[in-house]
């Protein structure tokens, strides 16, 4: 699958010899902010799109945060392997597109082109490795494979549908990810995609991981018979395959998407790659974004309230603006969208425009307190509240903070 194309990221060792401290950001399996680290290069998994709808601003704000993960890692010196999949055959992709009166394929292929030029717009690197689910569909097949082989995968008993189902007592370790107790697990489950009363199920949190073909759903061809993944393997796989956890056993650094992927999504994920790579963790930090609402209310298609990044575009909004006023809350927060916002966010990029082309005294400590600020969990709060007051002092140099705004926090000052 074809990704977007990269924004230039400045270098700022060619003007500035100092370097931040590590990055640290808080994990969802502990509970706390912890330092990650990283050897020469850093590994990053973070779910993509179910190109049905796209993108709104809880899609923005999740690539957003972890676009600041990548930047710093790359300012700290380390190569950054980022993988991305999409889930280009699901259900709700598959309901939209019969809503709708199109193909299924097409739906997915004009949203993927959407999301594309929103990430372009917002300037978010993208990742080395994008991958769609339906190109993914032998290696997840395989993978299932190996459960079965195990003993952490089972059949059903079903004549009709004999789908393929994880036994989430297999891993021994199912529901350190979360931390969540087994009514919420169970609350959860069945509100994001799971299905706990299938019969003949071993217990009833277990992932389905092959969906044998229905009759006039799309299926492909595989040793388990005619189907397609489960949701939660198809990350495991592509990340497992990409980023040498099935390899080397060895945790990837973050695994990262919204907070409303924490269970069962993340959960199930980790416990299947676990299990197929013999390992403890799937990764060293499972860091999760929040969600965002507009006007005091939760947004969700169900409401009709989603606000997208191609509307905003269309409305001349600078996607620079986007970003401004989407960090201003931290990431990991549940926060509203709303116009005062966007205003305030308009109104902070001209001001900081200004201050970038003045002249003036040096203004390397601006730039080692932002580093400071993202390094402690991406406290993008705290990096505006000190740029606003550098951009205010006209006695301070406005080149060496633009050029680390620029590399930083991915927004053009000029």
């Amino acid at each position: 699958m074809r990704a977007w194309a990269s924004p230039s990221v400045p270098s700022l060792s060619a003007i500035s010899a100092a370097t931040g401290p590590g990055l640290s950001l808080f994990d969802s399996s502990t509970g706390t902010v912890r330092p990650t680290d990283p050897g020469a290069e850093a590994n990053i998994y973070v779910c993509g799109i179910t190109p049905y709808d796209s993108t709104h601003l809880g899609h923005a704000a999740t690539y957003l945060a972890f676009d600041l993960v990548q930047r710093y890692w790359l300012d700290l010196g380390h190569r950054v392997h980022y993988v991305q999949n999409i889930t280009d055959i699901d259900d709700p992709l598959l309901e939209r597109a019969e809503r709708d009166g199109v193909h299924w394929s097409h739906l997915a292929e004009e949203q993927i082109e959407l999301f594309r030029q929103d990430m372009t717009a917002l300037r978010v690197l993208p990742p080395r490795d994008y991958i769609g689910a339906v190109e993914a569909m032998s290696e997840v097949s395989a993978a299932v494979e190996e459960l079965l082989e195990s003993g952490a995968a089972y059949r059903l008993a079903d004549d009709e549908f004999p789908d393929v189902y994880f036994d989430v007592e297999s891993s021994g370790r199912f529901g350190y990810e979360s931390r969540y107790d087994e009514s919420t697990m169970d609350r959860l489950f069945a509100e994001r995609g799971g299905d706990p009363d299938r019969s003949g199920k071993k217990h009833h949190l277990d992932p389905v991981l092959w969906r044998m073909a229905r009759p006039g759903e799309p299926s492909w061809p595989s040793p388990l018979g005619a189907g397609r993944a489960g949701w939660h393997i198809e990350c495991a796989a592509i990340a497992g395959n990409r980023l040498g956890v099935f390899s080397t056993g060895r945790p990837i650094d973050v695994q990262g998407g919204g907070s409303d992927l924490i269970f069962p999504h993340h959960e199930c994920s980790a416990a299947h790659a676990e299990v197929l790579a013999g390992a403890d963790r799937f990764a060293q930090h499972y860091t999760h974004a929040g969600m965002i609402g507009l006007d005091g209310e939760k947004m969700s298609k169900s409401r009709g309230n989603l606000v997208f990044v191609s509307k905003l575009r269309q409305d001349g909004v600078d996607p620079m603006a986007v970003r401004l006023a989407l960090f201003a809350g931290h990431y990991r927060e549940d926060r509203f969208w709303d116009s005062a916002l966007l205003e305030t966010a308009v109104v902070r990029l001209a001001a900081w425009r200004t201050a970038a082309a003045r002249t003036g005294a040096p203004a390397e400590e601006v730039l080692a307190s932002l580093r400071a600020a993202l390094a402690d969990d991406l406290d993008t709060p705290h990096a505006l509240a000190l740029l606003d007051r550098w951009a205010a002092d006209e006695s301070l140099d406005g080149g060496l903070v633009a050029t680390g705004v620029d590399a930083l926090l991915g927004v053009n000052l000029h």
